[in-house]
């Protein structure tokens, strides 16, 4: 394992400790020490990372491009694109609903709406934009997504669209689920696309 893997897999370990943590024990119920525990690292190594507990909270887009990578690499390739972002959708949606705090979602999307600096949920360079990006492309050449807009205009609808679902879920303090209005909205919203 090289240098540079090593070091993801440490910072890795201990993101997804720490949103696990959160989840479990809430954002105020979760210590650095159980963190560093968890993920099976070093104060040194946590602290050559994160200053502060509070930068974890920054680190949301890691945790969900990870998933999205893993989906990635499980998706059969003969799936039908449209059915590919209905599947990424339903599937990550599940997981912030099984392994996010909505509150602490709720906290994150309003900071992303103050934040002076770069908003890490709208960096295209993410694996999410690349892989919706891919998908909408694979999809226009099968003929199984329209080209009534650029893939540049799908993928931020689509994105736009994915964050409207879960703006609403956490203005509604999770009174519904989900995946199941995401299942059932998100193809509605994005039938204009669909060859």
């Amino acid at each position: 394992m090289d240098n540079k893997t090593e070091k993801k897999s440490v910072k890795s370990r201990i993101v997804s400790a720490a949103w696990q943590l959160f989840y479990e024990r809430g954002y105020n119920g979760t210590t650095v020490d159980e963190i560093i525990e968890l993920s099976g690292t070093s104060k040194g190594s946590f602290y050559y990372y994160f200053d502060t507990k509070d930068e974890l909270l920054n680190t949301l887009s890691l945790v969900l491009d990870e998933y999205y990578e893993e989906m990635d690499h499980e998706m059969c390739e003969d799936m039908n694109s449209f059915d590919k972002l209905m599947y990424i959708n339903f599937m990550a949606h599940t997981m912030m609903e099984e392994k996010i705090s909505i509150d602490l979602l709720s906290s994150l999307y309003s900071t992303q709406l103050v934040a002076a600096g770069q908003r890490r949920l709208l960096d295209q360079n993410r694996h999410y934009y690349k892989l919706v990006t891919r998908i909408v492309e694979e999809g226009q050449k099968r003929g199984e997504i329209c080209n009534v807009k650029p893939v540049s205009d799908i993928v931020h609808y689509y994105a736009m669209c994915e964050r409207a679902l879960v703006y609403d879920w956490c203005l509604n303090k999770g009174d519904y689920s989900l995946s199941s209005k995401s299942k059932e909205l998100m193809p509605v919203m994005m039938e204009h696309f669909k060859s």
